[in-house]
């Protein structure tokens, strides 16, 4: 069947970058259906819905962008090529290095785009609670693994080290947007190493 009507006059991941830094920067509730229409030329609303299907569905459009693009600094706590405090050092550190990068909005998408939504917001707040749950994940298996191979204690708590660096984490967003410096947060990381040290089971 021949194609009808007029083609869409943008090119779709320009505009799934743009959409990207919206969300990143003002969350999936604070940015609204024309805003997205603007970054991506002033296209109609029959042109978006053709391109993207909804608003919700951009947006899971844009998480994949960015755990493909920004958020690939998570991927080194799956290395098991690194010693597991090696792991949770660096993604600490790439963390805090990406999040205060001007070259895009400051924090973290995973973080900060979706944690408060409205009643209807639900499948979105999924989303993200989903990925930080699996980066948590990846953090108590880097201590347990430690705890296996005698990097730290046997009695090391377990439960409260994983909460520690995931904390570490995800405080990073909110300080990164509220402006403190990659110097201050790379700091901070050094200050929470020192906790897993603590533990250490070697001399």
């Amino acid at each position: 069947m021949a194609r009808t009507g007029r083609p869409r006059s943008f090119d779709r991941d320009t505009a799934v970058r743009q959409a990207m830094h919206l969300f990143w920067e003002y969350g999936f509730e604070g940015v609204s259906l024309e805003q997205l229409r603007q970054s991506m030329g002033g296209i109609s609303s029959a042109s978006f819905y053709a391109a993207f299907g909804s608003k919700e569905a951009l947006y899971r459009t844009a998480l994949e962008r960015y755990g493909a693009t920004h958020g690939k600094v998570m991927l080194v706590l799956h290395d098991e090529g690194l010693l597991p405090r090696e792991r949770i050092e660096q993604a600490l550190r790439r963390s805090a290095e990406m999040q205060t990068d001007p070259a895009h909005p400051t924090g973290c998408m995973i973080t900060l785009s979706s944690t408060i939504c409205s009643v209807d917001g639900g499948s979105v707040q999924a989303l993200t609670l989903a990925e930080r749950a699996a980066n948590r994940e990846a953090i108590r298996t880097c201590v347990d693994a430690a705890i296996k191979d005698g990097a730290l204690r046997h009695d090391t708590n377990r439960a409260g080290l994983t909460t520690l660096f995931d904390g570490v984490l995800v405080g990073l967003s909110i300080q990164a947007r509220d402006g403190v410096s990659h110097e201050d947060l790379d700091a901070g990381v050094t200050q929470a190493l020192a906790a897993w040290d603590a533990n250490s089971g070697r001399p």
